[in-house]
């Protein structure tokens, strides 16, 4: 059961990890645009890197179908 598998991919889209961010963890020239918001989702590519930050799930997971990703949430 040594099967390498690639996470990276579901089907012909590559995955978008989308996840909650306390705004507080933040750099502080972010947290003054986001209007006393106390959490917001992160979208990430399968590498990791940080592709977009939003105010709401049903936005990220909507801009991760529209840039072509498939998007899945992280806990």
């Amino acid at each position: 059961m040594n099967t390498p598998f690639d996470f990276g991919t579901e089907g012909d889209r590559p995955i978008a990890y989308v996840r909650s961010v306390d705004v507080a963890e933040l750099p502080e020239e972010i947290r003054v645009q986001l209007d006393g918001a106390k959490r917001i989702y992160a979208v990430h590519s399968a590498a990791g890197e940080r592709l977009a930050l939003v105010r709401d799930r049903g936005l990220a997971f909507v801009l991760a179908r529209q840039n072509d990703l498939e998007p899945v949430t992280v806990h």
